[in-house]
């Protein structure tokens, strides 16, 4: 076994307990901390595979600003333990069987996929962190200045909402 399949392993053990925890997590910040360790060990993973600016982006904006944000939402709404209801106990068997669905179909489909899996490399403008850059900053800068005055006017709708409710 090489170092870099060992590292892969043990990245992407991390990246699935991580999501198991999410989802059986009771309280709303022991499932955002989940989140976290899902997150940075996908950023992991994008290092493992040489995309070292998608693998920043990820723990900058993933790991850091969203986080916060759910974080934030989480203490504003004042969530606790979750309650269960008659309703949330019985869709745990439907639930389960969808699951277990899902993982059957997904494991048919790459037994099925498995002899044309061939390895790609990623060449040209977008190969390096460079370039995504150049292509961000010049040629969709304007996409991306409507996206920051997007995200600055939900945060100022969730302020004034919240001190609406203060009030």
């Amino acid at each position: 076994m090489t170092a870099q399949l060992a590292v892969f392993l043990v990245l992407a053990a991390m990246a699935v307990t991580g999501a198991v925890s999410l989802i059986l997590q009771k309280h709303p910040i022991h499932s955002a901390l989940s989140l976290i360790v899902v997150m940075i060990s996908l950023a992991g993973l994008y290092l493992l595979l040489g995309a070292e600016f998608v693998a920043a982006v990820q723990i900058i904006v993933y790991g850091g600003a969203i986080m916060v944000l759910f974080v934030f939402v989480i203490m504003l709404l004042n969530a606790g333990i979750e309650e269960h209801t008659s309703i949330s106990k019985m869709a745990g068997a439907p639930g389960l069987l969808l699951v277990v669905a899902l993982a059957g179909f997904v494991a048919a489909t790459i037994a099925r996929s498995t002899e044309n899996i061939q390895a790609t490399s990623q060449t040209g403008e977008l190969a390096s962190t460079l370039g995504i850059s150049n292509m961000l900053f010049k040629d969709f800068v304007y996409p991306f200045e409507l996206t920051s005055f997007l995200i600055l006017v939900a945060v100022l709708g969730a302020t004034v909402l919240a001190q609406r409710e203060k009030s």
